[in-house]
């Protein structure tokens, strides 16, 4: 007698469940690899259990199989595809993009307030949500431009008042220079200026003498004016007078 049929139905008995699994399973993993090396297949199994554990069988690589699998997918998509008609891909590129443009459009239409007809409770409460959320986001990034403007104006008055200590100390070095100048200038054209007073009294005085003289000899005032002139020149460069006959 040979083996009976069995119903393909999902079985009720959680360990008959669970002992069918692990035979069914390991037979599988077994005519997988030997299809693999029967045929020189690329032969790729994934199995989870209802417990959600995985059991997995790959004669080459789990992952080149599956990026090898993708790429098929792509290709035959892209084979479908290019067997319509062009005018058809533009029409349903064009459509969906109306479609993506009107949703946008009523989008932002909500968002400011308008064509609120039509909307359920939920969906109002939504949008009120998303209006809360963008209006707190609005809110810190003006409080972070705030801070930044702050600090960009606190480095600016530091950077200023930091030029101004370092002019007021030039300005005050500038004045002390100037002002030590000036009095050694002072000492140096004191003596000279005594000396240039010596000798005018001097002169004046021999002046005096050869007047009296020239009146008690009877002789005019010009005379010892043409016997003794004096020329008085200026001082060599301080100010002082020298005479000479």
């Amino acid at each position: 007698m040979g083996r009976g049929k069995i119903e393909i139905k999902k079985i009720e008995n959680l360990n008959s469940r669970q002992v069918t699994f692990s035979k069914r399973r390991n037979g599988l993993m077994k005519k997988a690899r030997e299809l693999s090396v029967l045929c020189d297949a690329e032969v790729a199994v994934i199995i989870f259990s209802s417990t959600g554990k995985l059991y997995e069988f790959s004669n080459s690589s789990m992952e080149h199989t599956l990026s090898r699998y993708s790429r098929g997918l792509d290709l035959e998509c892209g084979e479908q595809s290019s067997d319509e008609p062009p005018t058809m891909v533009i029409e349903s590129d064009s459509n969906l993009l109306k479609d993506e443009i009107t949703k946008l459009r009523s989008a932002y239409l909500r968002m400011i307030g308008k064509e609120l007809d039509g909307l359920s409770l939920k969906e109002l409460q939504h949008l009120e949500n998303q209006l809360n959320e963008g209006i707190l986001a609005v809110k810190d990034k003006k409080e972070q431009v705030l801070l930044e403007q702050l600090r960009r104006s606190r480095l600016q008055e530091e950077k200023a008042m930091l030029e101004n200590e370092s002019l007021r100390k030039q300005l005050l070095e500038m004045e002390n220079s100037t002002r030590s100048q000036f009095l050694q200038l002072n000492s140096l054209d004191r003596p000279n200026t005594i000396n240039c007073s010596k000798f005018l009294s001097n002169c004046a005085s021999e002046d005096n003498e050869l007047s009296d003289a020239s009146l008690q000899l009877g002789l005019s005032t010009d005379y010892g004016r043409n016997r003794k002139t004096l020329k008085i020149e200026p001082c060599n460069g301080s100010g002082s007078q020298v005479a000479s006959q």
